[in-house]
């Protein structure tokens, strides 16, 4: 089977052209389809769910970058919700949990029924990810709130994670992680 190259696109977008020029050099035929921002495609809206932004590039029906995308995206979110559910309070506090269960809940969606975000294949956005996992029982205390309860395939994914030797060795012990949090929060000023 020959590689199928889709590149979903609108004209003038300027990064959009960048991968066309891209593509062109490195003499990668492709099929570019035109893309209607404010009528957006179900195959833009399947393969770029979360920001639902051009371009795409797609290969073999399967999106380019996306381990990229999802590290790139628990980087950002995680320490900004975290903070803001731990330093405010009251309807604040609410609002920074929500913000905390929702973005798992996206990256759960793309963690879907596979083992791993790579399907059975270890990677890197398992690796982004599993770093956070010894901070959970701290959210959990933290946020009064179970992520069990809210995103169960995340957690039963970590703990698949946690039977990787790589990860079992590196990730402290989620006890001390929590005790830590109140010496964290007093030295950054949120209590």
């Amino acid at each position: 089977m020959a590689d199928e190259v889709i590149l979903l696109g609108y004209w003038p977008s300027t990064f959009g052209v960048r991968t066309r020029i891209a593509l062109e050099e490195k003499d990668i035929k492709f099929d570019y389809r035109e893309q209607d921002l404010f009528n957006k495609s179900a195959l833009l809206l399947e393969m770029n769910p979360v920001h639902k932004k051009l371009p795409v590039l797609i290969h073999n029906g399967k999106p380019r970058a996306q381990a990229k995308f999802w590290g790139d995206f628990i980087d950002k979110m995680v320490p900004g919700v975290v903070r803001l559910m731990w330093g405010a309070k009251g309807e604040e506090q609410e609002a920074g949990k929500k913000e905390f269960v929702e973005m798992l809940k996206t990256v759960e969606s793309e963690l879907g029924d596979k083992t791993y975000f790579g399907g059975e294949a270890f990677g890197y956005v398992d690796i982004a990810l599993i770093g956070y996992y010894c901070w959970f029982d701290a959210f959990e205390k933290y946020g009064n709130f179970s992520i069990e309860a809210e995103c169960p395939k995340i957690i039963a994914w970590a703990k698949r994670c946690m039977k990787r030797d790589s990860v079992a060795k590196s990730l402290p012990d989620s006890e001390k992680v929590t005790e830590l949090v109140p010496e964290l929060k007093k030295k950054m000023g949120i209590e």
